[in-house]
């Protein structure tokens, strides 16, 4: 993960584009390539979609997302691990355990 943010930083700096990386646009510009990677599926079966459109979709929600975690000086494996301990209390397995349902409707 340092290499990707490395390179990450690299390549926003050299374009000098920090300055426009602030919380709000990083996460304007996530929920915009978020919604690209959706339109990978749009009118289709899952299994449908263009796995490479998926890749590069993905890769920039990912890209946006770390630039953020970056910019907030946030421990990505603190912050994913703190968050799946939150859920597990909210779905504990032997009520969430093969449901879709939502932890208050459990």
């Amino acid at each position: 993960m340092d290499e990707v943010m490395q390179k990450l930083r690299q390549f926003r700096d050299e374009r000098n584009w920090k300055q426009f990386h602030n919380p709000k646009d990083l996460a304007v510009a996530l929920s915009i390539e978020a919604s690209e990677l959706l339109e990978a599926f749009l009118w289709k079966a899952p299994e449908a979609a263009d796995r490479e459109k998926v890749k590069e979709e993905l890769a920039d929600v990912l890209a946006y997302a770390l630039l953020l975690v970056d910019t907030y000086g946030f421990d990505l494996n603190a912050i994913v691990l703190e968050k799946i301990a939150r859920n597990a209390e909210k779905y504990p397995v032997d009520k969430a355990k093969g449901s879709a349902k939502k932890y208050n409707e459990l």
